[in-house]
């Protein structure tokens, strides 16, 4: 199996800074696309941002220009920098990876993990 453990979450002001990361573990082959998605209360959760293995960023249009992810792919861990947080950005945080990992007998079977989410409140 795959575990994600997902830390950083806060309160901060608005205008403020935090820093999401995101750990995979577990009998883990390879660890391709990894992201962070979000859920504030009565919406649907939804895409902030994506990277591939090789580094390819995608992001939601909300929030371009002020968050980063990035991976480190040593260390099977993924990580949001979110800068100029805005009170609309208050919601959990849910790290998501995709990837190939071991099963019994040996078979190679696809995971798509997701984390056990994480608060982020940003006060007005």
């Amino acid at each position: 199996q795959v575990q994600l453990v997902e830390s950083g979450g806060g309160l901060v002001q608005a205008g403020g800074s935090l820093r999401l990361s995101c750990a995979a573990s577990g009998s883990i082959l390879s660890l391709n696309a990894m992201g962070w998605y979000r859920q504030a209360p009565g919406k649907q959760r939804e895409l902030v941002a994506t990277i591939t293995r090789g580094g390819s960023t995608n992001y939601a249009d909300s929030v371009k220009g002020r968050f980063t992810i990035s991976r480190d792919n040593a260390k099977n861990t993924v990580y949001l920098q979110m800068n100029a947080l805005k009170p609309e950005d208050t919601a959990v945080y849910y790290c998501n990876a995709q990837g190939l990992r071991s099963g019994a007998s040996d078979y190679v079977l696809p995971f798509n993990a997701w984390g056990q989410g994480t608060q982020v409140t940003v006060s007005s």
